[in-house]
């Protein structure tokens, strides 16, 4: 590693805001305009995915009508925020669209790599969590799998892939990092590539939707899925924008808890929050009114871009936030409204999930 070579990391809470230096510096492309229209999602339509690697391959089948892996998945490290809905969000519009699916819940990755995690049993009491979370979203029970309850295949394939990649290489992406973030690192590929085995879905495109934070692992993935001796498709990616923390220059985060709303806040704990939450107002309500305000910069504003599924009632906030005609007190609440609603109702629907969850990670 050069020592004026960006490092992303990826177990940083730090958020990503200088994207052209990370395009340029790894070779990451931006995503396709035309590509956006054709998708018509909210994540595509609002410009909150930003770059791509090969999805051409994954694009191509979905016009054909033709599959290919669909695989993402969550660190048990701690409770589901709005942030980790993205993923989610992501994953079930690939499904929708032909993917053969597979949803990683990551409980030996997170005790690997975060040293809050101290016991495998504390992961897999996360894992419960998110998970019944993750369901209450809108995903299937036939397409999660976990990591600790995976067949044998999925970690004779962990250790195979550990033979492709040196330590000196390892240092050069990540810098220096401990055994287990290397372990973590190494089922995170192994995740994304095993479903092309033949014991899984054969050779077909695959698509992981992630955060640019996340880069590191995808570069090293793809150059290891070139090295082994097995006939797969190198995988594909796009990056969506990390949905920032309530702080600003901090993105939301399960380490840091007044960045995020998580699923499972105090509906008055998640309103305070909010009210709280870094905007881009003036320092005046004069100025406020007379210049216009910057939603641009907002937190409020940014929680109800990646959720909110009107589109004209959004351009409708935007323009007469602009305008100095919403000022930040009604967006605030307004976008709380919209919050406790959401989670009056997610959080009876997780309690039903809870079963399942347990079945699930248990067994």
């Amino acid at each position: 590693m050069t020592e004026n070579k960006p490092l992303i990391d990826p177990w940083s809470s730090n958020n990503i805001t200088d994207y052209e230096h990370i395009f340029k510096e790894f070779g990451l492309k931006p995503f396709n305009e035309e590509w956006k229209k054709d998708l018509n999602h909210i994540l595509f339509r609002r410009n909150l995915v930003i770059a791509e690697r090969d999805f051409i391959k994954v694009l191509v089948r979905i016009k054909a009508k033709k599959p290919f892996v669909n695989i993402t998945g969550i660190a048990s490290s701690g409770p589901l925020h709005f942030g980790h809905k993205v993923d989610i969000d992501l994953f079930r519009f690939f499904k929708e669209r032909g993917g053969r699916n597979y949803f990683a819940v990551s409980d030996i990755d997170a005790y690997c790599s975060r040293d809050k995690i101290l016991t495998m049993k504390q992961a897999k009491e996360l894992a419960v969590n998110n998970l019944k979370h993750a369901l209450a979203l809108g995903l299937d029970e036939k397409d999660v799998y976990v990591q600790s309850r995976k067949e044998q295949r999925y970690y004779e394939f962990a250790f195979e892939l550990s033979k492709k990649i040196t330590n000196n290489e390892f240092e050069a992406v990540y810098g220096h990092v401990n055994l287990g973030k290397i372990s973590a690192a190494i089922l995170q590929y192994g995740d994304i590539l095993h479903p092309q085995l033949s014991e899984f879905e054969g050779k077909m495109p695959s698509i992981t939707g992630i955060g640019l934070d996340q880069d590191p692992h995808a570069r090293v993935t793809r150059d290891v899925a070139q090295r082994l001796g097995y006939d797969i498709e190198v995988p594909s990616f796009i990056y969506f924008k990390h949905q920032s923390g309530l702080r600003e220059g901090k993105k939301m985060s399960s380490s840091e808890p007044n960045t995020a709303i998580f699923l499972d806040d105090n509906l008055k704990e998640a309103e305070k929050k909010l009210m709280s939450a870094f905007t881009g107002g003036r320092n005046t309500l004069e100025e406020q009114k007379k210049l216009g305000g910057n939603p641009n910069i907002c937190k409020v504003y940014e929680m109800l871009k990646f959720h909110y599924e009107d589109d004209k009632e959004l351009g409708r906030i935007y323009s007469e936030c602009r305008q100095g005609k919403w000022l930040c007190g009604e967006c605030k609440k307004y976008c709380a409204n919209f919050v406790i609603k959401f989670l009056e109702k997610h959080q009876k629907e997780a309690e039903k999930k809870q079963k399942t969850a347990e079945k699930i990670v248990y067994g």
